[in-house]
C-alpha cells in the first residue's frame, strides 16, 4: 500500500479513538465459552463498510477474506480466518445496544473536526429506505376482529387481496414503528424506515445520523 494511502491516516485516528475506549471493550469480552469476534476489529470493519459502500454483511466478508488493504486494517494476518456473516451481524447488533458504536463514531467526527477536516460550510442531508425487520402477515388492522384460528400458528396464510391497507388503520405487530412505504410509482410497498446521513460536502464525511420513520418528509425532517 502506498504511503499516500487514505487509509493510513484514518486508520491513526481510528487506533486513538479505540484506545480511549479499551476499557468499555474490556468488559465486553466472554470469560467463559467461545471467543467472540473483538469489539476493536468488528468496529473498523464496519468503518470500512461505510467507507467503500458495502451493502452486505456477506460481501464486506468476502472483501476483508482475498482483500490485503481491508485484512491490515481491520488487523487479520494473512492466515485468519475472516468470520462468518451472521456471527459478525449478531456482534455488531449486540454493540449498537451497547452505543459502543455509536460513541467510536462520533470520537472518529470529533477528531478529524480538530484536525480541519470537514468545513460548517456545506452540508447535505441524504435519505434511504431501510426495510423492516417485519413481515407483511405482521401488518394488521389496528382495530378489528379476532380472524379464525389460523391454518399455521407459525406461519398462518393471509390473503390482502381486496383488503384496504394504510398506516392510519393498520400497523405491524412485531415491528410498530415501522410504515408501510415504498420508492415511487409503481413500486412495490414494503414495511420501511428512513436512514438519513448528515454528509460534509468538502470530504464527503457522514457527520451524523439518525433513524425516522418512514412518513414522506423524513429527509426535511432530519435537515
Amino acid at each position: 500500500m502506498r504511503k499516500d494511502h487514505a487509509l493510513r491516516a484514518i486508520r491513526i485516528m481510528v487506533d486513538k479513538v479505540l484506545a480511549q475506549l479499551s476499557r468499555r471493550f474490556d468488559t465486553m469480552y466472554a470469560r467463559v465459552g467461545r471467543p467472540s469476534i473483538p469489539p476493536e476489529k468488528l468496529l473498523r470493519a464496519q468503518l470500512l463498510q461505510i467507507l467503500y459502500s458495502i451493502r452486505s454483511e456477506r460481501l464486506l466478508m468476502e472483501e476483508i477474506d482475498y482483500n490485503m488493504l481491508f485484512r491490515w486494517f481491520v488487523g487479520l494476518n494473512l492466515e485468519d480466518e475472516v468470520w462468518d456473516a451472521a456471527t459478525f451481524t449478531k456482534t455488531r447488533d449486540r454493540l449498537l445496544q451497547a452505543d459502543v458504536a455509536k460513541e467510536f463514531l462520533v470520537q472518529v467526527v470529533a477528531q478529524a473536526s480538530a484536525q480541519g477536516l470537514t468545513s460548517d460550510e456545506h452540508f447535505t442531508v441524504d435519505g434511504t429506505w431501510l426495510e423492516a425487520w417485519a413481515g407483511a402477515k405482521s401488518f394488521q388492522a389496528k382495530e378489528g376482529k379476532p380472524g379464525p384460528p389460523p391454518d399455521d400458528p407459525g406461519n398462518p396464510t393471509v390473503d390482502f387481496h381486496g383488503e384496504q391497507r394504510s398506516n392510519n388503520t393498520h400497523e405491524s405487530k412485531t415491528d410498530a414503528e415501522a410504515q408501510l412505504a415504498r420508492k415511487g410509482p409503481g413500486k412495490e410497498s414494503k414495511l420501511s424506515c428512513s436512514g438519513n446521513l448528515l454528509v460534509e460536502n468538502r470530504n464527503g464525511l457522514i457527520v451524523a445520523a439518525e433513524v425516522f420513520q418512514a412518513n414522506g418528509t423524513a429527509e426535511r425532517d432530519a435537515a
